[in-house]
């Protein structure tokens, strides 16, 4: 078992979320197997942390806006929410941290499951159906509409089609979920939608300073520092300053040159730049 935990700290941030959706999905079914072999009816499981769309139900679940976010109802709902979350959250911590994924992660979560739970009172078509939402896609959308916002530009290739700008992609994603909310799981596609907004928002603002939420994963863009009284030569400070704006430009010209043409049209130089960048934001 110690050797099982020592190798789960080693993971990075994707491989955890990974491998806890994948434990409470092993635990969700073998929790069915054991009441189906006792007589039980449901599962504990989905029935203590699935999130409930009617608004008196989940008040006593509170704790149901995060915990839906890691259960999934069958194996291809799980597959193809980890594939994407693999994919999308390894670009995505191209150019953020892995605390900034997580943020993403835990608030695309809720946000899909306020527009779920608000949708359900709100709509006369769904308010009659009461159901239940379970699912990472929420999350998943999240992160992949925020990095779709942050670099639109940036081409994925794919075999047998080629490359797909990321901008065409996302608005497919998104299309797909707005086009299939009368097909039967109204609540999950709106739920997408829900995460995906969040994504939207956040990058397309939150990153220019026009919006502020709290993170308590610390800052999102900045990281606060305690405040230090320094005595440095102004010379010395000129030319700091001097540096750090020509680092600046050239990391510009770098990320406008990714947003433009693709991570892959980078040189080496280019890229070992703005790892080099990205390990001192660190």
């Amino acid at each position: 078992m110690q050797q099982y935990i020592e190798r789960y700290k080693q993971f990075n941030i994707i491989e955890k979320l990974i491998a806890i959706n994948l434990a409470v999905f092993a635990l969700t079914f073998l929790t069915n197997t054991l009441q189906f072999l006792f007589n039980a009816n449901g599962n504990f499981i989905m029935e203590f942390f699935a999130m409930p769309s009617a608004i008196d139900s989940f008040i006593l679940k509170p704790w149901s806006i995060l915990s839906y976010g890691f259960l999934h109802g069958g194996f291809f709902h799980i597959l193809s929410n980890l594939i994407v979350l693999y994919f999308i959250g390894n670009l995505f911590i191209e150019y953020f941290t892995p605390k900034q994924l997580l943020s993403f992660y835990l608030y695309g979560t809720v946000f899909g499951g306020l527009l779920y739970i608000v949708s359900y009172a709100v709509f006369p078509a769904l308010q009659n159906s009461p159901s239940i939402l379970v699912g990472a896609s929420a999350a998943v959308m999240a992160i992949f509409i925020g990095i779709a916002t942050y670099i639109p530009n940036y081409e994925l290739n794919f075999r047998f089609i080629g490359y797909v700008k990321l901008w065409k992609l996302a608005a497919v994603f998104v299309l797909l979920d707005l086009i299939q909310i009368p097909s039967g799981n109204a609540g999950g596609h709106i739920a997408h939608l829900g995460g995906a907004l969040y994504g939207y928002l956040y990058m397309r603002f939150a990153s220019k300073g026009s919006i502020r939420i709290s993170n308590p994963f610390e800052g999102f863009f900045s990281k606060k520092k305690n405040l230090k009284t320094v005595y440095r030569s102004r010379r010395k400070q000129n030319k700091q300053k001097t540096r750090s704006k020509s680092n600046q430009e050239v990391i510009d010209a770098i990320l406008d040159k990714i947003s433009k043409s693709g991570y892959e049209s980078l040189n080496q130089e280019e890229k070992n730049l703005l790892f080099k960048q990205g390990k001192n934001k660190n």
